[in-house]
């Protein structure tokens, strides 16, 4: 529920930039300045665009174009939540718009014509009363005693109109027209005339009755009877006219008769949808009807409709529909304050001022006058005497009726019902309101339900609000209070009880704003830090608001607080709108506060640690750990050893809370330099043992334990606690064993740990052991043991590694690589092989000063191995392009690759500089040494320009792939590479081109395709970088206006460009024959290309390049199932045919070969090529013969019997002059596997998808 705290806490923080102005130095006084441009400067921002629309509406006297209205409408429609900016506006824009309706429908009187003037007006005045509320609306509406006959006329024409806005996207103006006019007619019927004499009517019927009413009267009454049974707006404010027209002085009878009419409708409701709304209806009017009726006309009619809505309040219908409850509710208590006689009680409570200037300015005086307590209290012996005032019986039934709702299941009817109690104890007497106030405070027993709860809460505010709650009754209305600022209930997987917090923190904010300061000094202290408590930990951001808004309100009401500015000025709106920063920066501000820091704790101890939610309870570890340094001795004595018994607790959420709090408790104890005592450092130590003791493990929740474990062992690792030698290895055998588990979270968790762990109580390297096992896990046929082991070679400190470096080096080079049994293959284990590999890498180099193990020619060993073995593996591992069900799982391996390729570099060319007699240089200070110069030392350093080369066109090639991420990973690692302040890496060919492609600027926006690959695509030019390049594109269109140029560029140019590209894709082709990954696309973007007449027109490099091409697809069609490629070679087939001789004819064979292809979908796609060859002419069929030849392709069916096909087919070999076992003959292409042959392993699942997907299913 949207609370009134919240709303008001938004006003505050949002109200000071609307006041202060946009700071941009303008120093125009808006007190001096006219109207207009302050409304132009914090009102309605569109108000000259709204203004020429209504003045071209105007001027024409009816809208002529739709969209001006939707133009209106939308602009009202920002303004939902902001009614008030439009207001100042409100009879610039309603005053002309109701003119036009009333002057044209006095022109037009009652014809068709009117209803198409008036309703797309109605349609903008509709919007208005929809943001402003009709209120503010009506105000502006003309009023003259002859506009009632036209009204009812006009309404009178609109209800004869059948509605047809269901069966369109947006309203026709219908059901506003209705809308409009009713509110018209309730401003209208409140002429000070009898409606009688304003009836025209009247003096041509002479037979009207006695008790009849007027007959506009009951034209109006039928009309609104009508409209009581429809499910729109009008209902309400049909509701809204009759109780303004029936409660004249003048209309007793047709009060009376309407009375009746409702007496027969309520008892007799009908189940369907029609008597429902029908219901809904009466019972709302006669709820506006007690509401603006006089005391004496109702009273006659109370017992009856009472009678009527109490038997309708315990049917079934009124259990099913949370709307009618709400009506019943609310037409309760307008009864029972018909029957109580309006009176201000004397007992009630008057603070002694309203100003919050004035209670400021006071707030530093002291009150230590005994009578000022009972001047502002107003509480004596003399005010505590009510007058003799006579309760009707009705009353106790109506404050039943009441207390029953505030148990009800829907807020709407709570809400209600507090209201209704709120007034109705405002006229009861003193001994009655205690009374009332008990029975509330019984809605907060153990036994009720949080509606309950919630029900009671927003009583209470009403009566604090009305000073109905006096301040001798806070002893017992504060306690419960603060059970429900923390009332949440566990219910299954989650738990209910924000929308009790929330009314919680609106008790207290109706508290600040009802009480004087010397009455609410006690409690502010005392509900001070469970608000804020609420304020700093509630799950909910609408708890944490409304508690952080509640307390503001008493700061500011109640006069000084003590650090109540600064605790507001850090529990704001914003502030508290994330978690993170409320529990870790918000509530560790607060609790340098004396008062608050052990409240805090005790709230994270006895509810967060323990929340349902897995997320709360580690946020709520770190929180409890964040607040240790104001107090070590506490949490380290209290906190600490209420933690240690709770972390074997039977509640699952109860151990893994406290596992977590008791590991961030002594980490960030060992922060503050406070030293746990021997004994209780033995105690956490025995934490995970007694857990693993207790098999905690196994069943529900055994996944959570373990990566909570594997914290637990963390913490203590960096805080060094003191461990038995026997629980040290035990805890080793944990994390092996969470190394092992399936789940990445418990994996990482463990990898951490392990990396703290071993620094920590292996210093020295003792349990080399653990290497071995880690090495002889990295060929497991458990991929899950393969993952973890790789993860924890790569933590492994120095002291593991440097007798056995160069096995586990090459035990991860190979686990990089794709296993050869496709059984075996896992992405991610690959993955965690290239993190750990490079990880290795770095420990080996980095730490080898502080430790030196290793003799200087096993030094340069080491990096001599990452030159050749590691960097391979790293480039082969950029090859990786496995797919499985999750897509393409190789994307992860490139990746981590590239990271890794990046890492490693940084690691050779600084050995390289430390190596040589040159001081390191960096990007600012290059070097001096020609190009020339460096490549003549290329061969005695590690990295080198073909390192180099591989290295920049290895990620060139990501950086043009498909995929967003990986398109952004591998621009951002060349521009680290490029531009490395510490570290510079020479040999970049071409490094000038590449700066000049990408910028040493941050923010660029690598992922958005339209800006990285027309960058790349430039890098076309570079002969060491093109195929690469080209082997990735997956944008035809970058490569098209690469291709094409700009309209000044040389002609030679693009053929220049055309050439270096056709080489790049045959080497393509060439080097990647069967591989569908690339060779589909490639043939794709070729076709598009010859589309573009790209490649035809080379003159002599025309042939070489279409004899290449049809060498690479005689292989790459024969026997394929892929019909993307099919088509693609197909198209490509038909264009080389276009060409001159003599490879047209070539290409023109084996388009004739596929006719008799075994798919039909081919088929039919073969003859589509052969016809459009034929039609363009050429030498490959005698004109002669050119008819007989197409009128074999058009009227043979080409999807039919394969047979027929392959007749067909032999006749056009017959008319073109070329003979069957030509086609059959390829030039002689270089087999891989020394010309045996190759076999195909083809996925039958993939071949029928791609059947069934060419089919068009």
């Amino acid at each position: 529920m949207a609370t009134a705290v919240e709303a008001k806490a938004k006003e505050e923080d949002s109200a000071a930039p609307l006041i202060g102005g946009d700071g941009d130095g303008d120093d125009d006084d808006d007190e001096h300045g006219s109207k207009e441009r302050v409304l132009q400067k914090y009102f309605l921002q569109e108000w000259q665009l709204v203004k020429s629309l209504l003045d071209g509406i105007v001027s024409r006297g009816r809208v002529s174009d739709s969209s001006s209205v939707n133009r209106i409408r939308s602009i009202m429609d920002k303004y939902q939540e902001q009614g008030q900016l439009i207001e100042p506006y409100l009879e610039s824009i309603v005053s002309p718009l109701m003119f036009i309706i009333r002057s044209r429908t006095i022109e037009l009187g009652a014809s068709d014509e009117i209803l198409d003037i008036i309703k797309p007006i109605c349609i903008i005045i509709y919007s208005l009363v929809t943001v402003c509320g009709y209120k503010a609306v009506i105000k502006f509406f003309p009023h003259q005693v002859s506009d009632l006959e036209l009204a009812v006329s006009l309404l009178e024409k609109c209800h004869d109109t059948n509605s047809v806005t269901s069966l369109r996207l947006e309203s026709t103006g219908e059901m506003e027209a209705k809308c409009v006019i009713l509110l018209w007619l309730s401003i209208l019927v409140l002429v000070p005339f009898d409606i009688a004499s304003v009836d025209s009517s009247i003096a041509c019927n002479n037979e009207l009755g006695e008790l009849e009413p007027a007959p506009l009267v009951s034209r109006v009454l039928g009309f609104c009877k009508d409209y009581l049974s429809s499910a729109g707006p009008m209902r309400t404010i049909s509701g809204l006219l009759l109780s303004r027209l029936l409660t004249r002085p003048d209309m007793p009878k047709a009060f009376i008769r309407f009375i009746d009419w409702t007496h027969e409708v309520l008892p007799s409701s009908k189940d369907d949808v029609m008597g429902h709304f029908q219901l809904l209806g009466v019972v709302e009017a006669l709820a506006a009807l007690f509401k603006a009726g006089s005391r004496n006309l109702l009273l006659d009619i109370v017992p009856s409709v009472w009678n009527d809505i109490s038997g309708l309040g315990k049917s079934g219908t009124a259990a099913q529909s949370p709307l009618l409850r709400k009506f019943l509710v609310k037409l309760s208590q307008r009864i029972g304050l018909t029957c109580l006689p309006f009176r201000l009680p004397s007992w009630r409570y008057m603070s002694r001022t309203r100003s919050l200037g004035e209670n400021v300015s006071s707030a530093s005086q002291k009150l230590d006058q005994p009578d000022a307590d009972c001047a502002t209290s107003g509480v004596n012996s003399q005010c505590m005497q009510d007058d003799e005032v006579d309760i009707p019986e009705i009353i106790e039934e109506i404050l039943e009726v009441l207390l029953s709702g505030l148990r009800d299941t829907d807020t709407v009817v709570r809400w209600s019902a507090a209201k209704g109690i709120g007034r109705i104890t405002s006229r009861l007497t003193s001994i009655l309101a205690e009374e009332v106030l008990a029975s509330v405070l019984e809605l907060f027993s153990p036994g009720e339900g949080d509606g309950s709860w919630h029900g009671g809460c927003l009583a209470l505010a009403e009566l604090a609000r009305r000073g109905l709650l006096l301040p001798n009754s806070l002893s017992k209305v504060v306690p419960v209070v603060v059970k429900a600022l923390h009332y949440d209930i566990r219910r299954g997987p989650h738990s209910v009880g924000s929308h009790v917090r929330d009314a919680a923190a609106y008790v207290c904010w109706a508290f600040g704003r009802a009480y004087y300061h010397a009455d609410m000094r006690n409690i502010l202290d005392q509900l001070a830090p469970h608000l804020l408590t609420v304020a700093c930990y509630d799950r909910e951001v609408n708890c944490r608001r409304a508690s952080a808004a509640a307390f503001q309100e008493n700061v500011g009401r109640q006069g000084s607080y003590p650090h109540g500015i600064d605790i507001v000025n850090a529990a704001d709106y914003f502030s508290l709108s994330s978690r993170v920063n409320s529990y870790l920066h918000v509530a560790v501000c607060i609790a340098q506060y004396e008062g608050y820091l052990h409240p805090f704790a005790e709230e994270l101890l006895n509810s967060k640690i323990c929340h349902w939610d897995k997320s709360l309870r580690e946020l709520a570890a770190e929180a409890l750990s964040a607040l240790v340094k104001y107090d070590p001795e506490y949490f380290a004595n209290y906190i600490l050893e209420k933690l240690i018994p709770c972390t074997l607790s039977s509640d699952l959420c109860m151990r893994h809370g406290a596992t977590l709090a008791a590991a961030e408790l002594v980490l960030s104890l060992y922060q503050c330099h406070y030293p746990l005592p021997d004994d209780k450092q033995r105690k956490v130590a025995g934490i995970v043992p007694a857990i693993e003791k207790a098999r905690l493990y196994r069943g529900k929740g055994g996944e959570i334990m373990r990566a909570a474990v594997s914290r637990f062992i963390e913490c203590i690792s960096l805080s060094h606690l003191l461990v038995p030698k026997k629980i040290i290895r035990s805890l080793l055998d944990t994390l092996s064993e969470n190394l092992r588990h399936p789940n990445s979270q418990i994996q990482n968790a463990a990898v951490r740990a392990l990396k703290h762990f071993t620094v920590a109580y292996f210093g020295d390297g003792g349990q080399s052991d653990a290497t071995s096992t880690y090495l002889d896990q990295l060929s497991n046929q458990n991929v899950a043991v393969r993952r973890g082991s790789a993860l924890a070679l790569g933590v492994l400190p120095y002291q593991f590694l440097a007798t056995k470096w160069k096995d586990v080096i090459m035990k991860l080079c190979g686990a990089c690589a794709i296993e050869d049994n496709p059984e075996d293959r896992d992405a991610e284990a690959r993955v965690n092989a290239v993190k750990g590999l490079v990880s290795v890498c770095e420990t080996l180099t980095q730490e080898r000063e502080q430790a030196p193990a290793l003799a200087e020619e096993d030094v340069m060993s080491l990096y001599l191995l990452m030159k050749k073995e590691v960097m391979m593996s790293l480039f082969n591992a950029l090859d990786d392009y496995s797919v499985d069900n999750r897509g393409d799982v190789g994307s992860w391996i490139r990746e981590a690759a590239m990271d890794g390729l990046e890492r490693c570099t940084y690691i050779l060319c600084k050995r390289d500089s430390l190596s040589s007699s040159a001081r390191p240089l960096g990007v600012e200070h290059l070097p001096n040494l020609s190009n020339d110069a460096l490549v003549e030392n290329d061969r005695s350093l590690l990295f080198d320009s073909n390192l180099a080369t591989t290295l920049v066109a290895g990620i060139v090639r990501q950086a043009v792939e498909k995929m967003d991420k990986l398109r952004e990973a591998a621009s951002t690692v060349l521009q680290r590479v490029l531009y490395n302040r510490e570290i510079f890496v020479p040999f970049i060919p071409h490094r000038e081109k590449l700066e000049e492609i990408i910028p040493n600027k941050k923010g660029l926006k690598w992922a958005v395709p339209t800006f990285s690959y027309p960058r790349f695509v430039q890098l076309l030019k570079v002969s060491c970088y093109s195929r690469s390049l080209v082997s990735g594109l997956a944008s035809t269109s970058a490569l098209l206006e690469y291709l094409q140029g700009e309209d000044h560029e040389n002609h030679d140019r693009r053929k220049s460009r055309e050439y270096i590209l056709s080489c790049d894709v045959l080497w393509v082709l060439e080097q990647n024959r069967k591989c569908d990954r690339v060779i589909t696309p490639t043939l794709k973007t070729i076709e598009i290309l010859y589309s573009k007449r790209i490649f035809l027109n080379m003159e002599t490099h025309t042939s070489t390049f279409c004899n290449g091409l049809l060498d690479s697809l005689a292989i790459e069609l024969k026997g394929s199932k892929d019909f993307t490629k099919l088509y693609s070679g197909i198209a490509i087939l038909g264009f080389i045919a276009s060409v001159s001789e003599p490879v047209n004819s070539r290409a023109f064979s084996h388009l004739l070969t596929s006719l008799g292809h075994r798919y039909p979908k081919i088929r039919k796609a073969s003859a589509e090529q052969v016809y459009l060859v034929l039609l363009q002419g050429g030498d490959l069929v005698s004109e002669d013969k050119m008819e007989k030849a197409l009128e074999i392709i058009s009227e043979t069916c080409w999807e039919g019997d394969l047979e027929t096909a392959k007749q067909q087919r032999l006749q056009l070999f017959e008319i073109a002059g070329l003979e069957m076992a030509v086609n059959l003959k390829t030039k002689t292409v270089p087999s891989r596997n020394g010309g045996q042959k190759r076999p195909t392993s083809m996925d039958e699942n993939a071949s029928y998808s791609s059947l069934v997907e060419s089919s068009g299913f």
